[in-house]
C-alpha cells in the first residue's frame, strides 16, 4: 500500500520485534569469499596506488599519476579508507595509517581553502571515530585527531545562531558567512555525539541537536521537509525546494538513524523523519509510464520535478532501515521498490553501471525545470523507464548501499546477484593501469575517465560491497549504524520503539 496517511505510519511506530532489520539465518551463496576476494582485490590495486603517488595526500589523480588536496590536505582518502582496511583484514596498512594520522595537524588546514563543516565531520571525524570503535577502542589517538578537527569547525555558530554556517576559517577560526542547506546543517548528529561520548565534552551534542531540532520545528514546504536553503544568520528557509536529493538526502537520513544510534527519549527525530515519509508519499512519489518504476520527485516550491540522481538513490536504503526500525511493512515494501527503480539505471547502460542524474515520465508529465527530452532520450525512455541527464559516473555508493540494505532486509538473491553485475562492471570499465576511476559516459563501453579517484570509493562503495558479501552477523545493521560517509557506529540494543505514535 503506497498511499498511507500520517496515522498509519505512526501508529506502527509501535515494535514487536525490536527493531530488528536483517533477515533471520541469511545465508550466503557459494561464490561469497571469491567475491569477498575479488573486492579485496580492488581494494589492494587502488590503494597501492595511492600510496605509491599520492601518500599523505587527500586524492589520487589517477591519469596524472599524482595527487590533489580538496579536503584540506589532511589525507582524507587515508582516514576515509582506514575502517575499511579494519573491515577487509589489511592490518598492516590500518597501523600504518593510524601512525601516520597521529602525525597530522588537523589545527590547521594545509591548503588555501575553507574547510566544509559537512564534509570534514562525514569524512574525518566519522572515519576517525568508526576505526577506533571497530579497532577496540584502544587507539585513543584516533580520539584526540577527531576533537582536533572538530574543535575549529564549533565556531560555525556564531552568538546564538541555531543553525551553523558551512564553511570554516582554519586559521582565522571564523565562519563564511553565507546560506547553507539543511544537509550540511542537519548530518552532524552521529559524529558529533560520537564525539562527546569518548571526550566528556557534552557540547559537540549540544551544538548538532540544536541544529537539527531547529529545522524539525522551523516552518516546512510540506510537514516534516523544510525548504533546503537556509539562512543560518536568520534561522529561516531561503527557498522552498523540497528533495531527498542534493543539500537534503542527509539531513532526512540522520533524523532516522540519529534516533537508532542513540536510543534517546526524545521521539522527535523518528517522528520527524515518519512525517517526512509520510508527505513525500502524499505529495512525490511517481511512477514512471514505462515500467512502473518507483521515484521520489522533487518540488520547486511550484511545480513537481520529475528528476532522479545517483546521489538520491540512497532513499531505498533509508525507507528500508526506518521502516524496519518502525515495523511499517509499507515503508519496507516502498524502499525496496524505489532500490529496484535506481538499479534499473544500472542495467539499462552499456557499461552496467548508472548514471549521476536522470529524469523520467509520470502520469502527470515530465516536467523537469529543463530541456524536455530529445528524440534520443525518448527511445531511451520507451525502452528503459529513465532517461539520461547526466551521464558520468564519478565512484558514487549510493545505489550500492540501498542494494545492500535490501540484500540484508530480504536475502532476495537478486539484489546479490546485482552487487556481482556492479562489481564486474567496475572492473572492466573502471580499471586503468594504475588504480580505477570514474567515467564520463556510463551509456558508452569507450567512455573517456576521470582523472581523481575519491576518497568515498574506500569509504563507501568497495565497503559496501563487501558487506554484502560478508557474514551478514559481522557489522550487522542490527547492531551498527552507518554515517552517511560508510562509516559504522556501534549501536546499543533496539529500544521498542522508535517515534511517539503522534506527529
Amino acid at each position: 500500500m503506497l498511499g498511507c496517511t500520517l496515522g498509519v505510519l505512526l501508529a506502527a511506530a509501535t515494535l514487536s520485534n525490536g527493531g530488528k532489520v536483517q533477515k533471520d539465518n541469511l545465508q550466503l551463496p557459494s561464490d561469497a569469499l571469491e567475491n569477498r576476494e575479488t573486492v579485496k582485490g580492488i581494494f589492494n590495486v587502488s590503494y597501492t596506488a595511492y600510496k605509491t603517488y599520492a601518500w599523505g595526500h587527500d586524492s589520487l589523480l589517477v591519469n596524472s599519476r599524482s595527487y590533489e588536496d580538496d579536503r584540506n590536505g589532511w589525507g582524507a582518502t587515508i582516514v576515509d579508507a582506514m575502517d575499511t582496511m579494519w573491515i577487509m583484514g589489511f592490518n598492516t596498512w590500518f597501523d600504518e595509517a593510524v601512525n601516520h594520522t597521529a602525525t597530522v595537524n588537523f589545527n590547521q588546514s594545509q591548503t588555501n581553502d575553507l574547510a566544509s563543516v559537512f564534509e570534514t565531520t562525514i569524512r574525518y571525524v566519522g572515519g576517525l571515530l568508526s576505526a577506533y570503535e571497530l579497532s577496540g577502542r584502544q587507539r585513543q589517538i584516533l580520539v584526540d585527531k577527531a576533537q582536533e578537527v572538530t574543535q575549529p569547525l564549533t565556531y560555525a555558530w556564531v552568538g546564538t545562531n541555531s543553525l551553523p554556517f558551512g564553511e570554516v576559517n582554519y586559521t582565522t577560526r571564523s565562519p563564511e558567512q553565507s546560506d547553507t542547506n539543511i544537509a550540511e546543517a542537519g548530518t552532524l548528529t552521529m559524529e558529533w555525539s560520537r564525539l562527546s561520548l569518548y571526550t566528556d565534552n557534552d557540547t559537540y551534542r549540544q551544538l548538532a541537536e540544536k541544529s537539527v531540532q531547529h529545522m524539525i520545528h522551523m516552518p516546512s514546504v510540506f510537514p516534516g521537509m523544510p525548504g533546503q536553503i537556509v539562512d543560518p544568520s536568520t534561522g529561516d528557509a531561503v527557498n522552498s525546494y523540497v528533495s531527498w536529493g542534493a543539500m537534503s538526502d542527509s539531513y532526512f537520513e540522520y533524523l532516522i538513524k540519529y534516533a537508532r544510534l542513540t536510543n534517546t527519549n526524545d521521539t522527535s527525530y523518528a517522528d520527524a523523519w515518519l512525517t517526512a515519509v509520510n508527505s513525500t508519499i502524499n505529495k512525490l512519489q511517481r511512477r514512471s509510464t514505462v515500467g512502473n518504476w518507483l521515484y521520489l520527485a522533487d518540488y520547486d516550491g511550484s511545480n513537481i520535478l520529475h528528476v532522479g540522481s545517483h546521489l538520491a538513490c540512497f532513499y531505498g536504503g533509508n525507507w528500508i532501515l526506518g521502516g524496519k526500525l518502525t515495523n511499517n511493512a509499507d515503508i519496507v515494501n516502498i524502499g525496496l521498490n524505489l532500490t529496484d527503480a535506481c538499479w534499473n539505471t544500472y542495467a539499462s547502460t552499456a557499461t552496467g553501471i548508472g548514471p549521476e542524474e536522470f529524469a523520467y515520465i509520470s502520469s502527470d508529465g515530465g516536467y523537469t525545470g529543463g530541456s524536455p527530452p530529445d528524440a534520443n532520450q525518448t527511445a531511451f525512455y520507451n525502452k528503459h523507464g529513465f532517461y539520461i541527464t547526466t551521464a558520468d559516473y564519478i565512484l558514487r555508493p549510493e545505489v550500492l548501499e540501498s542494494n545492500f540494505y535490501a540484500w540484508r532486509a530480504t536475502g532476495d538473491i537478486k539484489y546479490w546477484n546485482n552487487a556481482v553485475s556492479a562489481m564486474k562492471s567496475f572492473q572492466e570499465y573502471l580499471r586503468t593501469s594504475v588504480a580505477y576511476t570514474g567515467i564520463t559516459d556510463v551509456n558508452d563501453r569507450n567512455s573517456s575517465r576521470y582523472d581523481e579517484m575519491q576518497s568515498f570509493w574506500f569509504a563507501e562503495v568497495l565497503k559496501y560491497l563487501y558487506l554484502t558479501f560478508d557474514d551478514p552477523q559481522r557489522i550487522s545493521l542490527d547492531e551498527y549504524v552507518f554515517n552517511t560517509e560508510a562509516h559504522p557506529f556501534k549501536a546499543p540494543p533496539a529500544a521498542a520503539t522508535y517515534g511517539s505514535g503522534k506527529a
